[in-house]
């Protein structure tokens, strides 16, 4: 139904003791009230990545930690689409824009999946490991995957802490583009080492990616050390300096509007866990920035960001600690939508 907003939550390293990191909601046009989803679903289901069909909004997909699954009534009853091999954990869902029944999976140890016939058949693709990468003590995650609306044969792949890769043929072939990131973590202020030793890690911790149709071969991607530009398919990168807009620079969104083409947003907090998160709005593709959310008491980091397909005013975001916010008239107004007591650990959020 249009209007409906989802939440997906998951287990995350730092999280309270008692705390529930677990639940997949829903709040239906007009309630201010979550209902939590679990017919189908996996018990205990843990979703980092929600997408909602852009053409049919009862059609849902959701990444969980036992494969991906998919409701076609809006969340009432799920369905497994079982990868091959063992159980995987979910991170990002994306669909061909040209034919939704060719949609990609990628999952936490690294590997993406791509199936064209709605999810019955998957077929693991052969995707190089970028060099450079630091040794982490976590598996990578296929953290998000975008495709060039202008062009669906290009995809990219942003890896935690991995890197970015590409393919330029629908999924075939990728390659590594990871290799002036690795160039601009030689300047200082871009280094970051706060897992391991390496300084390179800070800029191969990719947390979003986001491409928008009207500017094609330009990919945003959001990482530990803000926001990054590549006017050329990811060949070279660059810097864009939100820490001139805003005093919060850790990005762990960026999303390019389907309705305005020069429109994006981001969400950006002080670190992975910190008591502050806000949400920035670019109206000329990243060239300036400013505060969107009208100073909302975002309590935690600021982890996603979506806009509705269907509605260029309805916008929300999510902060880890459990708190959802939503404007309805392009950021006049904003509702103030806690998930139920406890419930903390935000990784998916999507409105239809």
């Amino acid at each position: 139904m249009v209007g409906t907003v989802y939440v997906g939550v998951a287990n995350y390293l730092g999280a309270p003791e008692g705390a529930t990191t677990n639940g997949f909601l829903r709040l239906a046009p007009g309630s201010d009230d979550w209902e939590q989803l679990n017919n189908g679903l996996p018990n205990s289901v843990e979703v980092r990545c929600i997408v909602v069909h852009p053409e049919r909004p009862d059609t849902v997909f959701a990444g969980t930690q036992k494969g991906p699954y998919r409701s076609d009534d809006g969340g009432d009853n799920w369905r497994s689409l079982k990868l091959p091999g063992p159980l995987q954990i979910v991170w990002s869902i994306c669909l061909d824009p040209r034919n939704s029944d060719t949609l990609f999976v990628g999952v936490e140890g690294f590997a993406i999946f791509r199936s064209r016939d709605g999810g019955l058949n998957w077929e693991k693709l052969n995707v190089p490991t970028p060099k450079g990468v630091p040794e982490m003590p976590f598996p990578t995650r296929v953290i998000r995957l975008v495709i060039d609306q202008s062009n669906p044969d290009e995809i990219y792949a942003g890896l935690e802490v991995n890197g970015v890769v590409r393919s330029l043929d629908g999924g075939d072939t990728w390659t590594d583009i990871s290799s002036d990131l690795l160039e601009l973590a030689k300047q200082e202020h871009l280094q970051s080492g706060e897992v391991t030793d390496d300084p390179n890690e800070g800029m191969m911790d990719i947390h979003s990616l986001t491409v928008s149709r009207t500017h094609p071969g330009v990919i945003i991607l959001a990482n530990r050390m803000g926001l990054f530009r590549s006017i050329n398919k990811g060949d070279n990168w660059q810097e864009m300096g939100i820490g001139r807009f805003s005093p919060l620079t850790y990005a762990r969104d960026v999303v390019a509007s389907p309705h305005n083409p020069n429109c994006l947003y981001s969400a950006l907090s002080i670190a992975a866990i910190s008591d502050a998160g806000s949400l920035y709005r670019s109206n000329d593709f990243g060239e300036s920035w400013q505060r969107f959310d009208s100073n909302l008491p975002i309590e935690s980091t600021l982890m996603i960001v979506a806009e509705s397909v269907n509605d260029s005013k309805r916008i929300y975001c999510a902060a880890r600690g459990g708190q959802v916010f939503g404007t309805d008239d392009d950021g006049s107004t904003w509702r103030t939508l806690p998930l139920p007591s406890g419930i903390q650990g935000v990784y998916g959020l999507a409105c239809s």
